[in-house]
């Protein structure tokens, strides 16, 4: 299951995201991007140390400044239950069918093979 898959399967239910430099925010998640930037909403921001709290309405988690998130045991239920039914189709584009040019593939396309001219002919 990847990270993203979990966060966007999580979205509307609570978390606790805790912070690298200590601060932990609870609320109910409304937004989620690549860059795992989160958006909060009914927030309850405590302190480093645990003696302040502040009530928002929403706030705003850039993505590196995250130290871990707290989803409820729930939500892993309910990605077991989606990824059965995406794994479906092979429509991937990983091995050599993709046409692309990874691992030493082809550079010019049709010049490949031809017999070059040497000047000394």
């Amino acid at each position: 299951m990847l990270p993203l898959t979990l966060l966007k399967t999580a979205h509307g239910h609570p978390m606790l995201v805790e912070l690298k430099n200590g601060e932990t925010y609870n609320g109910h998640l409304s937004s989620v991007d690549t860059w795992m930037n989160i958006c909060l909403r009914e927030v309850i921001c405590t302190s480093r140390d645990g003696d302040t709290f502040h009530r928002m309405p929403e706030c705003y988690i850039r993505g590196n400044t995250i130290k871990y998130l707290r989803i409820p045991d729930e939500i892993f239920n309910m990605v077991k239950e989606e990824n059965p039914q995406k794994m479906g189709g092979g429509g991937g584009y990983r091995g050599k069918s993709a046409g692309g040019r990874g691992r030493g593939g082809a550079r010019g396309g049709w010049a490949r093979g031809r017999r070059r001219r040497s000047w000394k002919n």
